[in-house]
């Protein structure tokens, strides 16, 4: 194998397919990416063998064949190497190593055979439909900040995505697509109208890992993502990168049963007024609990928080409310993490009282729904 590619085109491919590649890896040839080169492209190709990507990226091919080289340490030379540099990759016979050259700059990697590295083909994945990068972008954004952490309930380690059947919508029968994500502190739901091809498919859980490796790749993207899926795995396909990933086996729970129905006390309040304030008050709170406290009136909110340690913090807000005086506690952290992924300029938040959970959305925008519980103050 023996090729010649420019260093930013290389560059780049390489930081997308690295960073899927573990860095603590028991299985050597994982370390490793997978470089095949034919006619006038390379393939670079790594997996952990959950999640797979493959990339193809223009070059001059003087020698069509196959290697693979350390995934990190090849991206750590590339990186290093000037703009505008032309690297060339060679492979004689069985040597068991790859040269990179690069102006004066000269380094021998050690490969591994590529007939090592696991076969990465998906399966037929039946359900196929298409969105545009700028849909997928606002999906990801809009909830992945409720994924859960917690291992234990792995089911949760990812955004559940399902098509709606359209006749319990708020909308009277549109069907959505939607994507939800909890932690059991909260709750984030966003649904966009069901794109072609995705009515009936199956209700899937797309892991943490592979949605943020996902929305790193589509940054750029704003044309059409295919994406297909059967119950086990999901592929994503768009400019010449195709993400491939098994998905969670497990079941996720009935969140419409967490959304509460009857929340009849109604706020509205300037979203980033809101945050500022809340910001600025919880600087007093404590780092564990990060409680603050709104205590709502006619037309004024009042946050505030207390600490053994650090004295206390109010601060007043006018705000649209006309219900009796009601005093709920938040962790601060997720209404700031509510509060940043609201696109409009008021937040409305409907609430029953200090011990129920509470509805926050967008004013103007009934796409993105989320659920807050309340904790003691």
């Amino acid at each position: 194998m023996k090729l010649t590619i420019e260093r930013a085109a290389l560059l780049k491919s390489l930081g997308h397919v690295q960073s899927v590649v573990e860095r603590r890896n028991t299985i050597p040839i994982l370390s490793n990416v997978l470089i095949e080169a034919g006619s006038g492209a390379a393939k670079l190709t790594a997996t952990d063998m959950d999640l797979t990507i493959v990339e193809e990226v223009g070059c001059q091919v003087a020698e069509a064949g196959a290697t693979t080289a350390p995934a990190h340490t090849l991206y750590d030379i590339v990186r290093k190497l000037p703009d505008g540099a032309q690297v060339e990759l060679d492979v004689q016979g069985d040597q068991g190593q790859m040269r990179l050259k690069s102006g004066r700059s000269t380094f021998q990697l050690a490969t591994l055979p590529k007939e090592d590295f696991p076969a990465t083909q998906a399966n037929d994945l039946p359900q196929a439909f298409s969105l545009q990068g700028k849909e997928l972008r606002e999906l990801i954004d809009r909830t992945r900040f409720a994924i859960s952490t917690e291992e234990t309930r792995y089911y949760l380690n990812g955004i559940y995505v399902h098509a709606t059947s359209g006749e319990a919508d708020s909308d009277g029968g549109t069907k959505h697509l939607r994507g939800v994500a909890t932690d059991g502190h909260r709750l984030a739901r966003f649904e966009m109208p069901l794109p072609d091809g995705a009515d009936g498919m199956p209700g899937v859980i797309v892991p943490r890992k592979t949605v943020n490796e996902l929305r790193k790749l589509i940054d750029e993207t704003d044309g059409g993502i295919e994406i297909a899926l059967s119950e086990t795995k999901v592929r994503f396909t768009f400019d010449s990168t195709v993400l491939t990933s098994k998905l969670i086996d497990g079941t996720f729970p009935d969140y419409e049963r967490v959304i509460p129905s009857g929340n009849d006390k109604m706020m509205e309040v300037d979203r980033k007024a809101f945050a500022s304030a809340v910001d600025r008050v919880s600087t007093i709170s404590t780092e564990k609990s990060r409680a603050v406290k709104l205590s709502l009136a006619d037309n004024t909110l009042t946050l505030s928080a207390t600490s053994p340690e650090n004295g206390s913090a109010t601060e007043e807000l006018e705000i649209s409310y006309q219900g009796e005086n009601i005093e709920i506690g938040f962790n601060s952290r997720y209404l700031l993490d509510i509060a940043e992924r609201l696109s409009g300029d008021g937040a409305q938040f409907s609430l029953s009282d200090s011990a129920s959970p509470t509805i926050v959305q967008d004013a103007g925008d009934t796409s993105a729904l989320y659920v807050l519980m309340p904790m003691r103050v």
